[in-house]
């Protein structure tokens, strides 16, 4: 068994480091898609390929049964400023592999895909998907949003994102609000006009105090700020718009929808949604992935931060090696015993998963 974690935690830094040096911005993953096929093609897999998405089924697939989509993303945000190294040369220095998406999320990719490879031909009561995703660091039409038709139906997700190996049962939801206050130009000297700044500013302090009467239990309240502001164009003319965005971060108490509908109705300002479809995601507590999370010794949490979750309609939980506090910083590392952690942290919950879901029949 530890001669089989060792070459699964070899084979996967060997594939990160094959990841690492080639660049995968998002929208220009053509050359990771390639090789994560590749990979799981000679493994036996018989993956399928959508634009830049890579995706396998486990043998045995039994519609009948339910289905646990096992995820992460192989695109990367561009390189920070500040970097000392290539960020496309993986580099290994001490128990650190250097390189962009190292740790965002390429240390989840390769350790789920280990995972997939080791239970895909092994008894489970319910099938397992491997689904290796384009485009989730911009969302992008042809990421997620593009794979989900094409997996059938899914009935949970665990989702690779650098968490230390915990648990991740719920994500708040974001929409960006562009609003746009109205009123009448005119001479500041004269006291003419209606001025757009000030209807603005009485929308702001509204927004300020706002309180929704539905509490999420796990996210807690709606989360509003007002992040930028724009009128006028000199110190003499009132403005007759102001323009103004608010960030939104959502919770299952409401739908995105909802929550706009009612934002409207406290506003005298026109209020836009640049995009409803980063919905909050959270996971009851009793439910499988919940309890096979705490059967694996897992802590759970709520995650600052976003992924693929938000495009996902069924219960999900987000689980992986690495440290989010690393993503997207100037010379990105994993440590490499976080790779044999994460093998074996996955290994763990699946096990645990599989002895819930035969508990519940």
């Amino acid at each position: 068994m530890q001669e089989n974690l060792h070459h699964a935690a070899d084979e996967a830094v060997g594939l990160l480091r094959e990841l690492i040096a080639r660049p995968s911005h998002s929208r220009s993953e053509e050359a990771t898609a390639g090789l994560l096929f590749d990979f799981l093609a000679e493994r036996g897999a018989a993956p399928e390929r959508l634009h830049n998405n890579v995706w396998a089924r486990a043998e045995g697939f039994d519609p009948a049964r339910p289905t646990l989509l096992l995820n992460s993303h192989h695109d990367t945000v561009r390189p920070a400023g500040g970097y000392t190294r290539d960020p496309y040369t993986p580099t290994v220095e001490g128990d650190r592999l250097y390189g962009l998406g190292s740790n965002d999320a390429g240390a989840s990719v390769v350790c789920l895909t280990e995972t997939f490879l080791a239970w895909r031909q092994r008894p489970l009561p319910f099938n397992l998907v491997l689904a290796l995703s384009a485009e989730e660091e911009c969302m992008g039409e042809h990421g997620m949003r593009a794979l989900l038709p094409a997996l059938g139906r899914i009935d949970m997700a665990l989702v690779g994102e650098p968490t230390r190996m915990q648990a991740a049962v719920g994500e708040r939801g974001l929409v960006v609000l562009d609003c746009t206050a109205r009123g009448r130009s005119g001479h500041a000297a004269r006291g003419e006009g209606v001025n757009a700044l000030y209807i603005a500013l009485d929308d702001i302090v509204r927004l300020r105090t706002l309180r929704f009467e539905r509490c999420s239990e796990l996210l807690g309240p709606v989360g509003i700020a007002v992040t930028q502001i724009e009128a006028g164009t000199q110190h003499n003319v009132i403005p007759d718009r102001c323009r103004f965005v608010v960030d939104v971060r959502t919770t299952d108490a409401y739908t995105n929808e909802e929550t706009v509908e009612l934002l409207r109705r406290e506003l005298r300002s026109e209020a836009v949604p640049r995009s409803t479809r980063v919905r909050a995601s959270a996971l009851a507590a009793e439910h499988p992935l919940c309890r096979a999370a705490r059967a694996a010794g897992c802590t759970t949490f709520v995650s600052p931060t976003t992924s693929d979750m938000a495009l996902m309609p069924f219960p999900s939980l987000k689980m992986g090696p690495g440290d989010s506090a690393r993503s997207h910083t100037a010379d990105e590392y994993v440590r490499l015993p976080e790779l044999e952690a994460g093998i074996t942290g996955y290994d763990t919950f699946i096990e645990a998963l599989r002895r819930e879901a035969e508990h519940l029949g």
